[in-house]
This record gives C-alpha cells, structure tokens and sequence, in this order.
C-alpha cells in the first residue's frame, strides 16, 4: 500500500506541477531572475516532499505549491506594471565596463562576481581585451551583454552598401523519416514533388530520410539517417598541424 500511495501521489503532483509550469511561462532555467529561482527551488522542494511524505496531506500540499506559484505570477506581474517595484523585486541590469574602462564600483556591488568571472564571461563573447568593450551589462538573468567599440565589430554588409535577401526560417518537410504535411501544404507544395525531388538525389526511401529541410531561397537540405563519416585519424592530424 505504502508504494501505491508513493505512485499517486507522486503521479498527481508531477501532473500538477506540469499544468502549473505550463501556466507560469516558458522561462529556461538560465533565463532565471534570482527570484524566480528561488521560487523554482521552493516549488521543487514542496513538489517532491508531496510526493513521498505520506505523513503529510496530500490536498493541503498540493493547495500550498499552487499557492507559490500563484503568488509568484503576481509578483512578476507587478513587477511587469510597475518599473519601480520591478526593481526592488526582481533587481536592475549592472553596468560593468563603460568605454572600455572596467567599474570597479559596481563589479563590488555583487558579492559573487569577481573580475575573473567578468573576463571569462568576455572571453566566451570572444573579447580578449576589455579596451574593446564600449559597454558590458550584467542583465537579470546572469548573462553579460556586451557591445564593442565600432572600430572592432564585425563588418556588415550595410556598412559595404551590399544588397542582402530576406532569410526566414527554413521549414521541416521531413523529421524522422516522416512528412510534415503542414509545412508541405504551406509551402504550397505536395508529397509527388518531395518524392520526386530525393529520387531525383538517389534516395528512394522516405525512412532513410532523418531530415528535410526547405530554404526560403527554395533549396532543400536532405540529411540521410545512416551517413558515413570520413574517417581521420586525429594523432596523425596532430603531427601534421606540429609539422607547420
């Protein structure tokens, strides 16, 4: 009995914590404010001592992890309203680099970020030296938003008066070996002439398909379930980079 109770209540509060996930938003854990961590990890908490806790109700628990993310959702929606409650709950974006000069000030306002953090998170950016960075934010979620100085960003195609197309989304016509007829019908195409343009590419089998891909500019990208990787033998690709 004790291991059926375990299984519903388990079953009941992992079908009710998904219902209230679904309500609360799309938020990756990244994507995180520390306060909506903390209510995450408490939601956890309560949700996985719903589950095996036979001593405690099972109503008044799940009552109680429906009320966290009640008021969770409240206070982001306040927060959302009103920008100066937003920062007293959910904090406000640091400045930490301003014309390439690095603000000690602020860098000394937060307690688990140290200098070595904000040259590693710049490193990631692919900015080696801070005198490039016109501006570096440390946003609420944790991510470091950096903008360089013009004379080190990239080349644009505007900045060379370059014509460019329109790029959108490519559409999946085949995932897995099966068609998605929607994205077929939308592109105002049918399954004669999916089947005939892989046939014309050898491929006569729709299974050995992993995945179709149709570009806005018309080109379809056909990745084969079964691919044979060119074998290279990587120490001998080593000795050859040594050689130079």
């Amino acid at each position: 009995m004790a291991y059926l109770e375990i299984l519903w209540r388990t079953t009941l509060g992992f079908i009710a914590l998904v219902v209230l996930a679904r309500i609360s938003g799309k938020q990756l854990i990244a994507q995180l404010t520390l306060f909506e961590f903390i209510i995450a990890i408490t939601v956890g908490s309560t949700a996985s001592t719903l589950s095996v806790n036979r001593s405690e109700p099972f109503l008044p628990g799940l009552l109680g992890l429906t009320l966290w993310i009640f008021y969770g959702l409240v206070l982001n929606y306040a927060a959302v309203r009103s920008r100066r409650l937003g920062k007293i709950i959910r904090g406000e974006p640091t400045i930490l680099i301003e014309n390439g000069r690095i603000l000690e000030k602020n860098l000394a306002k937060l307690p688990n970020f140290s200098l070595d953090d904000l040259l590693g998170r710049l490193r990631v950016k692919g900015v080696f030296d801070p005198s490039e960075v016109e501006f570096a934010v440390l946003e609420l979620d944790g991510a470091l938003s950096v903008l360089r100085k013009s004379q080190f960003r990239p080349v644009q195609p505007r900045d060379l008066n370059l014509p460019t197309s329109y790029e959108g989304l490519a559409l999946e016509l085949v995932y897995d070996g099966r068609i998605v007829a929607k994205n077929l019908k939308g592109a105002g195409l049918d399954e004669d002439w999916l089947r005939k343009t892989l046939r014309s590419r050898g491929i006569d089998k729709l299974s050995d398909v992993f995945l179709a891909l149709l570009s806005t500019d018309g080109n379809l990208y056909v990745d084969l379930r079964d691919d044979q990787p060119i074998k290279i033998d990587v120490s001998d690709y080593e000795r050859q980079v040594e050689k130079l």
